[in-house]
């Protein structure tokens, strides 16, 4: 019988992290175990902290932990989760010099979400491209100009090196590296048994765009925002909202986007497929109806639009989120 040959995976754990960070990943690889329990090795999941004490997360749940840094045993795989602790001022430059010198020994090294602003205070990130939660990538410019960050990516490799956008996304990376070391049999096996996508299909914007507009806008235009979405079929020219807002149309366009960084017209295309992907994956209504009610002139117009701002077509979206079977067209609002 084959021996069995361990991949061991470290978890770097902190004060105030977000949980999802550690147990979406840890998960897929325990999974893994179990549906490849012929295969000829196996996970083992550790979880480290500096000194070897529990910690807490932004929830206030307590985590145990199975050892410190200074007797961490040699890594396949080092993971750092993110969370509201990775911030400089809690993470102390003994945790950064020691994931520096895991990065030169272990065979992969990850960051999940904000885990990118304590992976990239070893510079090892430097002139690469990354990613982390859409949320904070203007923050993360600022800290590390020398980043190449994708705000839309999910995860990102760079040779030996993978940062893992917001949360969830860590469980894509982690199945991504399942499928290349087990093959992708298992790794799909892994995503049915956690009722999850072997592979998502576009990005962040597919989740964030609107939330986003809403959080970076000022109060005046947040609430148009929440207007558009609930008014998508009718007249939304500039010089209504211009009206809505007690400006001139020239004065309106001009703040719009400077607020937004973006122009009217195309702020109301990206809500109008943000609610049209909701339509799709909660409603039964067909494509067409989903384009009309959702203010495109046609059904051509709409899934060249959602096409190209979601990465799919309107169909193969609604087959890998919908929810519920195709009814006949309906103006009934998905509940």
């Amino acid at each position: 019988m084959t021996a069995t040959r361990k991949k061991r995976i470290g978890f770097l754990v902190f004060d105030r992290m977000q949980a999802l960070d550690l147990f979406g990943p840890l998960e897929v690889f325990e999974e893994a175990n179990r549906s490849a329990s012929t295969k000829s090795f196996e996970y083992e999941t550790i979880i480290v902290s500096e000194n070897g004490a529990n910690v807490t997360t932004v929830s206030r749940v307590e985590i145990g932990v199975h050892t410190s840094m200074a007797d961490c045993p040699s890594l396949h795989s080092l993971i750092i989760p993110g969370g509201g602790g990775s911030r400089e001022e809690m993470i102390s430059q003994e945790v950064i010099d020691w994931i520096s010198a895991q990065a030169k020994q272990a065979e992969r090294i990850a960051s999940v979400c904000t885990g990118l602003f304590i992976l990239a205070r070893t510079g090892i990130l430097d002139g690469c491209a990354v990613t982390t939660h859409w949320h904070y990538v203007d923050e993360a410019k600022v800290s590390f100009p020398d980043l190449q960050f994708d705000p839309n990516a999910l995860f990102i490799r760079n040779g030996n090196i993978i940062t893992a956008a917001g949360v969830t996304s860590g469980i894509d990376m982690a199945l991504a590296l399942v499928g290349e070391d087990m093959g992708s049999d298992i790794a799909s096996k892994v995503a049915r048994e956690l009722v999850v996508f072997l592979r998502r299909p576009g990005g962040q914007d597919q989740y964030s765009s609107l939330l986003r507009r809403q959080t970076t806008s000022n109060d005046k235009f947040s609430n148009m925002l929440v207007w558009i979405a609930d008014n998508l079929t009718e007249d939304l020219s500039s010089e209504v909202l211009a009206a809505r807002a007690s400006l001139s149309e020239r004065h309106f366009r001009r703040a719009f986007k400077s607020a937004l960084s973006e122009t009217p017209a195309q702020a109301i295309e990206r809500i109008r497929i943000d609610v049209a992907k909701e339509w799709l994956a909660t409603s039964g209504i067909s494509i067409a109806a989903v384009s009309q009610n959702v203010g495109f002139h046609s059904s051509d117009s709409f899934r060249r639009a959602f096409e190209r701002l979601v990465g799919v077509t309107p169909s193969a979206y609604r087959q890998r989120f919908g929810s519920v079977e195709i009814i006949s067209p309906s103006k009934r609002k998905p509940q």
